[in-house]
């Protein structure tokens, strides 16, 4: 194959479908320096798309209750499985986020445009090639969860021999990771770090899924998104100083070995403070993750506003991980039962987030 032909197979073939066709044209023309791009109305929206686009932009009125319908119909269809999609905010309100990650969204960008930012969201989102098959996602999660198990070996295995831990060894899986999750599905994450046979890695890196599929259904920012991938990696830092013994017990544990489990925030925050260069959000997680807003939690029982908004995302993922784990004195608690129980904890929790949670704990987001 030469070169010309190499680069031409795998060009990025974007279809952006619009209603709003007086006010695309600017955005088809950014979307066109990184790719060919098809614009149709949404009811001209291929039923297939037999391979032919690395992603789908749309940008559609999503207050129309007929706009949504058609895009729904369009891409429920199977064949759109897997194709990254990528909808336009028009205004910044909360609604038309949600409404964008109930159909599907990859990813948001929001009016007016900034040519460098959507080009930078549509590099991410959208794979370099034509063809998004199986293999590629295979590969994806694949890749994502070994750079994910890396981070929790150097957590949980060198950090406590004295091998340094440094910012940018979470950075360097990060974007695998949000990728892995993105492209793939909160499932399929799952699926493959469930199969894990050591329960510390195992919890963090459902923690960290749950997290990532949270961020992106809420349509946080890219940089936001891997803020969390950053703080739910390293939420257990401190479990890395607590005797393997109680870590792995096979059992309930005694009170004291309760008390020791409980003192692995403090020194997860302090191992992060030795290591230097983590930003302080980090910090704040590693050390404040079990606390309450009704002030019951530890290490300080800290209340209401003390607590951070990253700090309280954690605790809700943290939490509802746990629940749905099987655990070796307990069988995991089904979705239904597991937000129930959350719900029960009222001013515990940050309700109005646990209840933007919902859909990503049920799998319908």
């Amino acid at each position: 194959m030469t070169a010309t032909a190499k680069q031409s197979s795998t060009k990025r073939h974007l279809l952006l479908a619009s209603d709003r066709s007086d006010h695309s044209s600017e955005l088809a023309s950014i979307l066109r320096s990184v790719g060919d791009v098809d614009v149709l109305p949404t009811d001209a929206i291929p039923d297939r798309p037999d391979g032919r686009f690395s992603g789908v932009v749309v940008d559609i009125n999503l207050r129309s209750p007929q706009s949504v319908q058609r895009v729904r119909n369009k891409l429920r269809n199977e064949a759109y499985n897997g194709v990254p999609r990528l909808f336009v905010l028009a205004e910044a309100l909360h609604h038309a986020s949600m409404q964008a990650w109930a159909l599907g969204a990859t990813d948001t960008i929001a009016r007016p445009f900034d040519p460098e930012d959507v080009l930078q969201r549509i590099r991410a989102a959208f794979p370099d090639s034509e063809i998004y098959d199986a293999t590629d996602r295979g590969k994806m999660l694949n890749a994502g969860v070994a750079a994910a198990h890396e981070v929790m070996v150097r957590i949980f295995e060198r950090l406590p021999t004295g091998e340094a831990l440094t910012l940018n060894d979470v950075i360097a899986a990060e974007k695998k990771i949000l990728k892995a999750i993105r492209h793939c599905s909160l499932r399929e994450w799952l699926t493959a770090v469930g199969c894990h046979h050591v329960d510390t890695y195992r919890h963090c890196l459902y923690v960290t899924g749950f997290a990532v599929a949270f961020a992106q259904h809420l349509g946080m920012r890219e940089d936001d998104q891997r803020r969390l991938v950053r703080a739910a990696l390293l939420h257990d830092v401190g479990k890395a100083f607590i005797a393997r013994d109680i870590l792995d017990k096979q059992g309930k544990l005694t009170a004291e070995e309760i008390a020791e489990l409980r003192q692995h925030p403090v020194r997860g925050q302090q191992a992060l403070m030795q290591q230097g260069g983590f930003p302080l959000e980090m910090l704040d997680v590693a050390l404040h993750h079990h606390e309450f807003l009704d002030g019951s939690g530890y290490p300080h029982g800290l209340r209401g506003e003390r607590i951070s908004d990253i700090v309280r995302l954690i605790t809700i993922v943290d939490v509802y991980s746990a629940l749905v784990e099987k655990r070796a004195y307990r069988l995991p608690f089904s979705r239904d039962r597991a937000f129930a129980i959350m719900e029960s904890m009222g001013a515990k929790l940050d309700q109005q987030l646990l209840q933007a949670f919902r859909p990503v704990a049920m799998g319908t987001a």
